[in-house]
This record gives C-alpha cells, structure tokens and sequence, in this order.
C-alpha cells in the first residue's frame, strides 16, 4: 500500500512538474477571487444602454473551460490582432469627453481593446462566462481596463499595454473589480494578492 501511494505520489509530482496537472488553483493564487457586487462603472452602464444583450448573458454554470492548445492559439492571435490594428486614442481625442466605451474599428481606448477581444473571442466560440471585463490600477496610478480571459488552469490577461499573455497575479496590476461571471451587466470587487 506504501508504494502504490509513493507512486501516485511521484505520478503527481512529475504531471505538476510537467504543467499537466495543476494544484488547487484558487489556493496557489491562479484565479481571482471575488468578494461579492460592486458599482458597474459608468463607462460599462452606458455600453450596456446600447448593446443590451450583451450585458444581459446570464448562466448557472460558471466553469472554465479547459485550456487546449487551439485555445491557447485563440488568445494568442486575437490579442496580437487586436494590438496591432487598433491605434491607441484616449476617449477625450475621439469623443471630447470620458468613458466612451465602443467597438473599435481603428483607433480606440483600453476598454475599446478589450470589448473587440471579447468579442472576437465569442466568436470563436468561448463562453462569455470566461470573458470578463476588468478594472486595474496601473502601478502608476492610473486606471485602466483589461480582458481577464478564465480557464481551467489560470486566469489570463490580455492587455492592450502588454503584448504577453500572462497570469492574473504574474501582472503589475493591482486588481478593482471585474464582470460577474454568471451575469455580464453585474460586476464584482476582487480580493487582490497585493492588497
């Protein structure tokens, strides 16, 4: 019984070496972890005035998808896409004033960025459950928006600033708030790991 156990456990150890296998992810700190609703930021409310239906997605099941090669490549191609067709321009030069969240066509904001990968992703299939909207504060200060993209292994973020697909708590960022999962027009705090 001792050795069968020994050798679960070193099958273990060499899958989790491997990236086969992952430990409980909410405990290592792979995942976000949201501490109930907040406030959906004024720029999302007005977004959702005109596009209803997509801040209307409601689901029971919030599961990650599994995280697959072809998914992987999803990412990877609709964040380079997107970075490098979309000119960056802050919403007081294209509108004259604050917060205009809209898809872009060639130029536009953070937030801008990050409904085109929303959306293109959805596209290719991936739940909008896994797609979600998120608040961050630059080191600097300053506000910002990223995609927090879930999935079974990590939460990943694609970011119009970082052309690096990398882990949620492997960011600068410190972490505000983010949709709900389970529904696209709430939004709730996050427990950041550096707060």
């Amino acid at each position: 019984m001792k050795k069968q156990i020994a050798k679960i456990g070193g099958l273990t150890a060499i899958l989790l070496s491997a990236g086969l296998l992952q430990a409980n992810a909410v405990g290592n700190g792979n995942h976000m972890v949201s501490t109930g609703r907040t406030s959906q930021p004024i720029g999302h409310y007005e977004y959702c005035k005109q596009y209803r239906s997509d801040c209307r997605i409601k689901s029971k099941s919030t599961s990650a998808p599994k995280l697959t090669r072809k998914r992987w490549n999803d990412l990877v191609e609709v964040n380079n896409f997107s970075n490098n067709t979309i000119r960056p321009v802050t919403d007081f030069e294209a509108y004259n004033r604050e917060e205009v969240w809209a898809y872009p066509t060639s130029f536009g904001d953070c937030e801008d960025y990050v409904l085109m990968k929303r959306h293109m992703l959805m596209q290719r299939g991936w739940p909008a459950t896994s797609l979600l909207i998120t608040v961050v504060r630059q080191p600097n200060g300053e506000g910002h928006a990223v995609l927090t993209v879930r999935t079974d292994k990590a939460d990943y973020i694609l970011d119009n600033l970082d052309g690096k697909i990398r882990q949620w708590n492997h960011t600068r960022y410190s972490f505000l708030k983010r949709q709900a999962a389970h529904h696209s027009g709430h939004w709730e705090n996050i427990k950041d790991l550096k707060g």
